[in-house]
């Protein structure tokens, strides 16, 4: 391949991977903490930098039978395993919006808020509490089991340049998407499943990446500077406490909490602005969650495409 065509399509990649992390840090700053739309586009541009991965193999024309393969293989096979923790964590937040709205249902089948509607609300929100706990726990399990088994971290040192230059630059380019997806795909645990205080999302903030910038990516440096705003922003915010830190997460608690108060001091015209708040926290809830869970199966159906793409690739040269 002529060389200057590859040094193009693998420079190409690395200027995507800096414009993708630079619009997710925009995202963030313009958006509430962990909020759904800065993780619904913090997934979008992990299923859009393995998609241009799986485009740029076929443009390199990388040696048929040597350790690329493998490695795309293991950096494909971490995303599909990610996937499915983070499926199977948000997948839990169901039942939860389901019992915050059947709340919010409850009361608007009835015109007036007497005592006993009132007692039957606070139970019906202290039962949802529950739910909250319930999976915050399930989520904090799955951490302990599938997520330290996935291995994210990141890449903080590369002996010799000259290891990244190896299959026409492609060595270099899986040691970026590495850190890449380990990095987005930390905040979206952080986000959907659980964050601790011991993550090695915030004890990776620390150092940096001033040792990881030897062969001249921007993009080691926009993603130094998006883990440390995040990781800033989660000892900001949460402190030491464990816990899923998605906003409209923590906003629904928050909401649930607010009728509750209500409920012991307020005419019904304050009850219902509570209901109508509460009803909208866990409808945008539902409504991000139904989002990303369609997301992470189509990002499921286009690994699999992808990786039989490059076995069919490498069978047919």
């Amino acid at each position: 391949m002529d060389p200057s065509s590859t040094n193009n399509s693998v420079n190409g990649f690395y200027n995507f991977l800096t414009r993708g992390i630079d619009d997710l840090e925009r995202v963030f700053l313009s958006n509430n903490f962990m909020s759904i739309q800065f993780l619904q586009r913090a997934l979008s541009h992990l299923r859009s930098f393995h998609s241009q991965l799986t485009l740029l193999v076929q443009k390199l024309h990388l040696p048929l039978g040597e350790k690329w393969l493998d490695e795309y293989m293991d950096e494909s096979t971490k995303l599909w395993e990610a996937c499915h923790v983070l499926k199977a964590g948000i997948s839990g937040m169901e039942n939860y919006y389901a019992a915050g709205l059947n709340i919010t249902s409850s009361i608007d089948g009835h015109r007036h808020i007497n005592p006993q509607l009132s007692r039957q609300v606070k139970r019906a929100i202290s039962g949802c509490h529950r739910e909250a706990i319930g999976l915050e726990e399930e989520n904090r399990a799955l951490a302990e089991t599938r997520i330290q088994a996935l291995c994210l971290r990141f890449d903080e040192r590369v002996s010799l340049e000259s290891k990244l230059n190896g299959f026409y630059g492609f060595r270099g380019v899986l040691y970026a998407m590495r850190n890449v997806s380990s990095l987005l795909l930390m905040i979206l645990l952080c986000g959907l499943v659980h964050c601790s205080p011991d993550s090695s999302f915030i004890r990776g903030a620390a150092s940096g990446y001033e040792g990881c910038v030897i062969f001249g990516s921007a993009f080691m440096v926009s993603m130094s500077r998006l883990q440390q705003r995040v990781a800033a922003e989660i000892e900001r915010n949460e402190g030491t406490r464990p816990g899923i830190l998605m906003f409209e997460f923590r906003r629904s608690k928050v909401a649930m909490d607010e009728l509750r108060a209500e409920l012991e001091i307020s005419e019904d015209d304050d009850v219902r602005e509570r209901v109508e708040n509460m009803k909208r926290s866990f409808g945008v809830l539902r409504g991000g969650c139904e989002n990303i869970v369609g997301q992470l199966d189509d990002f499921l159906d286009e690994i699999v495409e992808g990786r039989k793409r490059i076995k069919e690739f490498c069978s047919h040269r």
